[in-house]
């Protein structure tokens, strides 16, 4: 997987070999991908990233875990777009810490963002999600062995996608100011693209 790069982030590329097994992206303290109104707006947190069209883009998969434990530490995949008018908008979808324990989480923003939880399946630390184009709109998804649970559409994803710069691709994020660095595991990154 050619042409990843980081943004926000002075942390190595991973290496081949490390993206097709395992690889670690490391958020410190207050980085955060969110947007509130009347004025929060935060995108300082590491992004591994592939740059392409979103007309290209099909379909996204990872599987996160991490040793999750201040409130809303956070990783798993992205998809942000860069539009022609300098705007931009994203959908992060992976594991988030709240209440004392991790979440499937995904957070969408188009003016301003959303945010949904999932209870994680089996109580564990980790997940594989998945992001998927279908019909037209974008689906994410919970793996768990052969099953892929629905647990979110997004439905104006695509909607300037001839003329949208995306990026793909996994982050980290820990929003508090408390502790150290956290470290996200990254296995088995797939990102698929037409051309």
């Amino acid at each position: 997987m050619a042409d990843l790069k980081f943004t926000n982030s002075t942390q190595a590329i991973p290496s081949a070999a490390d993206l097709a097994g395992g690889f670690t992206v490391k958020a410190g303290p207050s980085t955060d991908i969110w947007s509130k109104p009347p004025s929060t707006i935060a995108f300082n947190a590491p992004i591994l990233h592939k740059t392409t069209l979103l007309s290209s883009f099909e379909k996204a998969r990872v599987r996160i875990t991490a040793s999750w434990t201040t409130l809303y530490d956070q990783g798993g995949l992205i998809l942000v777009m860069n539009c022609p008018d300098g705007s931009r908008k994203w959908v992060k979808t992976g594991i988030e810490f709240v209440n004392g324990k991790p979440h499937v989480s995904t957070v969408a923003k188009d003016n301003w963002a959303d945010w949904s939880l999932l209870s994680m399946p089996s109580g564990s630390q980790a997940a594989t999600i998945e992001m998927t184009r279908d019909a037209g709109t974008l689906w994410i998804y919970l793996i768990e062995g052969i099953r892929r649970q629905p647990i979110r559409e997004v439905t104006w994803v695509f909607e300037e996608e001839s003329t949208t710069e995306c990026w793909i691709g996994a982050y980290a994020a820990k929003p508090s100011t408390e502790g150290e660095y956290l470290e996200v595991m990254f296995e088995q990154l797939e990102i698929e693209l037409t051309r």
